[in-house]
């Protein structure tokens, strides 16, 4: 037996070995790996001494680079799917739901596709940084008193209570997990960091379909200024980071409960490159349509009307993008976390369909 055949061989026992406990059927692998991708180095001044090893003299610092893990099934589909995670948040995104489901990251394995699940700089297992944390950065910290907060804001329901059609998991064990999947930052918030190190992620892989979530998605709409190789833009409920407009068509902010939602302005010589590929936006529910108190369904309110403006001008430009508001064609109860929500096999069949049509499968 070849090197490459006990391989292949190995990943299946592993598979068969967690799908017996789980799931039907296994998944085959023809490899997997991880790797560091971008990032920078600074060296401190003064000299080393092996009587101070530990010291930083004379020693370099490396950091800011992104963390990657993939997975390539056999007989895997031409585009890989690249994951960007949202604030606070690592690549476990993607990965097992807070009740012990599928994630996004088997889901699509099992329809063919390449996956690579990323941490972008300074967070998660690309936590090495040459910069520090801004001090006023909730999310740099520990403890992080936040379980409030982390419950209203993406709209699992008002605390206490979830929303009465939510499609969050109903047990006390899946919301401790889903707290627990929360990060801090290890350095300075940077989407440029975060951009360089996707872009060049993608044009080591080669064309991809860059998948994001919440405040990530501001780094996939900087990646194709980087890249020509982004192939298609998914962005599950995009916010918390600006939007990028033309600077001929930037529009107004949208005041909410939460703070204002605004936009960049970037050259409209840059912004007619996100008109190169199909974009498809999803949003969930319980967000509300007027403004209200209620910081979670009125922030979103915001987003969602940011981004509806952020299609428009992308096809009035001559792009194709497409804005899914998930209640409004009878998917109900979505929180800001579609992907760990219990029907989000459903929201994957979904997104599969969009990219057959675009030609993407």
């Amino acid at each position: 037996m070849t090197m490459r055949k006990f391989f292949r061989c190995a990943i299946l026992v592993s598979c068969l070995a967690v799908s017996s406990v789980a799931f039907a059927e296994p998944i085959i692998l023809e490899t997997q790996g991880s790797f560091a991708v971008g990032g920078t180095t600074v060296t401190h001044d003064g000299e080393f001494s092996m009587e101070h090893f530990t010291a930083p003299e004379g020693q370099t610092a490396y950091g800011d680079h992104a963390y990657v893990f993939y997975q390539i099934p056999v007989n895997a589909k031409k585009f890989p799917m690249v994951f960007q995670h949202g604030a606070a948040q690592t690549k476990r995104t993607w990965e097992t739901t807070p009740d012990g489901r599928e994630g996004f990251q088997n889901l699509f394995l099992r329809k063919g596709f390449s996956v690579y699940l990323v941490d972008q700089p300074r967070r998660g297992e690309a936590g090495l940084s040459t910069v520090p944390p801004e001090a006023d950065n909730p999310y740099a910290h520990n403890p992080m008193y936040a379980n409030r907060t982390l419950f209203t804001l993406p709209r699992l329901g008002i605390y206490p209570n979830l929303f009465p059609n939510s499609q969050f998991p109903k047990d006390e064990e899946s919301l401790n997990q889903f707290m627990r999947a929360w990060t801090v930052d290890t350095g300075a918030l940077d989407f440029e960091v975060a951009a360089d190190a996707m872009s060049k992620l993608i044009d080591k892989i080669g064309e991809s379909i860059l998948v994001t979530h919440s405040m990530g998605g501001t780094i996939g709409w900087r990646t194709p200024l980087r890249t020509e190789k982004v192939k298609a833009i998914v962005a599950y409920e995009p916010g918390g980071s600006p939007f990028l407009f033309p600077e001929d068509g930037m529009p107004e902010p949208v005041p909410t409960a939460y703070g204002a939602v605004a936009a960049m302005s970037i050259p409209a010589k840059d912004f007619e490159k996100l008109t190169k590929m199909p974009i498809i936006i999803y949003y969930g529910d319980n967000i509300a349509s007027e403004p209200t108190t209620e910081v979670g369904p009125d922030q979103w309110r915001g987003e969602l009307e940011m981004a509806k403006k952020f299609v428009k001008v992308i096809n009035e430009r001559g792009g194709d993008a497409t804005l899914v508001h998930l209640p409004e064609i009878g998917i109900k109860g979505n929180t800001h976390f579609l992907m760990g929500d219990l029907n989000n096999a459903e929201l994957v069949d979904l997104l599969a369909k969009w990219l057959a049509e675009k030609g993407l499968d």
